[in-house]
């Protein structure tokens, strides 16, 4: 007899998702996790407090109004590391709240600890004070999420020299800082930093940052961040960093050496399933400390599934949720639907991006024909009222079917916008309900109508020469 029918290791996203779904099914369940990271990384050093952060720079910057009340338009002159994490700190709080009422009202028992395997169906939780506890179930879920890497050759020290989990623990707004890595967490924290007034500097060993993204989208946000005075060197790479009294020196491969108030490492990540002991359980993980997983979840040993940014890319937290909820209807049998239409993707950098389905490049390799209908912030009523004059959002258009093959928004509310791209796309809707649609006035969303009309005009304009 098992203590639970459940045992969920890690309380992220993915995992919090995955009891619950377990709960409702009435199920005994039981996650595990340490008593100060209720939440996960998500919601203790990772999305959240990165997300709350970048809202309170930009109200208190005053950035995104700054077209309309003039460049030195600013709510407070002087903004501290107390400003910013006052607002963190109560939202972490509050949805730590949050996390706790939605484990304890669905009966889920919370085991304070850290857990290791000692067997295919056990784990022995360490609760950090020296007491151990066994615990046994008939299905597990592993969720330990990632930490940042930290190459050797980099001297952090938590203060100068630091990672995306040490954002949160500055002391003071750094004067200048370089970022190594030019990802979705680089780039996010580089604009952030840069609306704050710091000198940025942005290193990247590709010749090009966000390669996933459409390439219009990403040399508009580098415009926009180059204005904000934000440096880039493309093709290079942080061989090392040194740390001292007064700051950093970061060395690149080249012989360029770039000081630093503030040295920013987001190079990968690393997945947390070294303390697992997972050769007890019968499972290994790669060089990154990623698991492997089938199209539900399930691990080599099929008891035992995995989720969220422990089994890699795409490693984002609403991901994370759908995939714990499928593992965990999957584990008891219940009927799983694996939808075939992609997931959008946010990039929370100011200005924000967010897209869904292919780019124009990706069509073009693949020999897809596409039409392009763009709208523009600065043609809509709403984007001349909230001040943003550079947005834009894409339509990317099957001319032999008329639907929908990629959606890319660009600025104000970009991650809110493309949920309606995203749902015409799952429906299997085409351009002509964006067309025939009516949206409220004065809207972003209304966008759509603007580009959905831009493209059916132009093959309008290529069925009249064809005929």
């Amino acid at each position: 007899m098992f203590d639970y029918d459940l045992l969920v290791i890690g309380s992220g996203p993915g995992g919090q998702r995955a009891a619950i779904a377990a709960a409702k099914l009435d199920w005994r369940v039981a996650v595990v996790e340490r008593p100060d990271m209720l939440g996960g990384v998500c919601l203790n050093t990772g999305t959240i407090p990165s997300k709350t952060l970048r809202e309170a720079i930009l109200y208190l910057t005053g950035l995104d109004q700054r077209e309309i009340y003039g460049q030195s338009y600013r709510v407070k002159d002087e903004i501290t590391v107390a400003d910013l994490t006052a607002r963190t700190q109560h939202v972490v709080a509050r949805e730590n709240d949050v996390v706790r009422s939605q484990l304890t009202r669905n009966h889920v028992a919370i085991i304070g600890g850290t857990a290791r395997f000692t067997g295919p169906h056990e784990v022995e939780v360490d609760d950090g004070g020296g007491r151990l506890r066994r615990a046994s179930a008939e299905k597990i879920v592993i969720a330990t999420g990632t930490r940042p890497a930290r190459p050797p050759s980099v001297a952090f020290d938590d203060k100068t020299v630091i990672d995306s989990d040490g954002i949160i623990h500055l002391e003071r707004v750094p004067r200048s800082m370089v970022v190594a890595g030019a990802g979705v967490i680089g780039i996010e924290y580089a604009s952030m930093f840069a609306a704050l007034g710091t000198k940025v500097t942005v290193v990247e060993r590709r010749d090009r940052m966000l390669e996933f993204c459409d390439e219009e989208v990403v040399e508009a946000l580098k415009f926009h961040l180059r204005d904000l005075a934000v440096t880039f060197r493309f093709s290079e790479t942080v061989s090392s960093v040194e740390a001292h009294q007064q700051g950093a020196i970061a060395l690149l491969h080249s012989g360029k050496k770039i000081p630093a108030d503030t040295v920013l490492y987001s190079a990968g990540r690393q997945g947390m399933t070294e303390n697992l002991n997972l050769d007890a359980a019968g499972l290994a993980a790669d060089d990154r400390g990623r698991i492997r997983v089938d199209e539900f979840y399930r691990t080599a040993v099929p008891h035992i599934y995995a989720v969220g940014d422990v089994i890699g890319f795409p490693a984002l937290a609403a991901t994370s949720m759908e995939q714990g909820r499928i593992a965990a209807h999957h584990a008891f049998g219940e009927t799983v639907h694996i939808p075939d239409t992609p997931q959008p993707i946010g990039i929370y950098s100011i200005p924000e991006i967010s897209f869904i389905g292919r780019t124009e490049d990706q069509l073009t390799e693949a020999c897809v024909p596409f039409e392009v209908g763009v709208s523009r912030y600065r043609e809509l009523a709403r984007g001349q009222i909230v001040g943003d004059s550079y947005g834009v959002l894409k339509l990317l258009v099957s001319p032999e079917d008329r639907t929908l093959l990629g959606v890319h928004v660009f600025g104000t509310g970009a991650t809110e916008l493309i949920h309606i791209g995203q749902a015409v796309m799952g429906c299997g809707g085409t351009v002509d309900y964006l067309v025939d649609a009516v949206f409220n006035y004065p809207t972003l969303a209304e966008s759509y109508k603007v580009a959905a009309l831009d493209a059916t005009n132009k093959m309008r304009a290529v069925s009249r020469l064809s005929d």
